[in-house]
């Protein structure tokens, strides 16, 4: 199976506009042989927003609007995506990403951990679980941005059956979460790692790039630069991530980072500071 990564520039308060480049990538990637495809963080409605009521007018319900027609697309081009936008439930205004399949809108994640940063200033923080979302091409988990800097969010999600985390992220420049974080994720959790990230600027942050593919062993498949939009393929095997066993000699050198787990010794994890 071939995934992609979609590096891509976002028009704030231009979701029309970015709604259209969204369906014109994700046509582009099915075509070049794409069965899964990423997009980065609120990548419909822009992220560097001064308040929540400049917000909220770009924030939709999922299902949606935006979401149906992208599912319409999706159903055609009989494929998986994942895509980034404000979620309105209520007075909530959530950073989320919506898990769409050939059956349609499957569900949405709502990021859990809020930096201090664009809408996230102003967001309520994630309600949902962590989710495993069975999708008709394989088992994905997702941390939005800054979720991934949790290692407990990841592992979470490996525990729950993940054979890819997808990362839709705005990572801008002076954030080294590019360099290090999908490379550690992936190995460490025995899975793929799918992260898309912006490029451009908007409200005077630039946004750094450097999407990724990273395999289960921490092997990078795809990257991109820091200032091109481009649409990045890896191919995998979803299945061989469900076999956590690393031998690289046998008999002498085996390892099992989900067996050998000590969960009894975890405890200050889930610890109320």
């Amino acid at each position: 199976m071939k995934v992609a990564a979609v590096q891509m520039d976002v028009t704030i308060f231009e979701k029309e506009h970015n709604l259209r480049r969204t369906l014109a990538k994700l046509e582009t990637a099915v075509r070049n042989g794409a069965q899964i495809v990423i997009f980065p963080e609120c990548a419909l409605t822009g992220y560097c927003f001064a308040s929540r009521d400049e917000a909220m007018p770009m924030a939709e319900t999922v299902p949606g609007p935006s979401t149906e027609i992208i599912a319409e697309a999706a159903r055609k081009l009989d494929c998986t995506v994942v895509v980034g936008l404000l979620e309105c439930a209520g007075d909530a205004l959530f950073n989320a990403a919506a898990v769409i399949d050939p059956k349609g809108v499957r569900a949405s994640y709502r990021k859990l951990h809020l930096p201090c940063l664009g809408i996230d200033w102003h967001n309520t923080p994630g309600d949902k679980p962590f989710e495993v979302f069975d999708t008709a091409h394989g088992r994905i988990g997702i941390n939005i941005c800054f979720d991934c800097s949790f290692p407990e969010a990841g592992r979470v999600l490996k525990l729950r059956g993940a054979q890819l985390l997808a990362i839709p992220t705005n990572w801008p420049v002076g954030s080294d979460a590019w360099l290090h974080t999908p490379h550690v994720r992936a190995m460490e959790n025995h899975y793929y790692v799918v992260a898309a990230n912006r490029v451009g600027e908007e409200r005077g942050f630039r946004f750094a790039g450097h999407s990724i593919i990273v395999d289960f062993m921490g092997n990078v498949l795809a990257e991109g630069g820091d200032t091109e939009e481009t649409i990045l393929y890896g191919e995998v095997d979803l299945a061989a991530a469900d076999c956590n066993r690393v031998v690289r000699i046998p008999g002498k050198w085996e390892l099992d980072r989900i067996a050998a787990r000590r969960p009894e010794m975890y405890g200050a994890i889930t610890e109320r500071s």
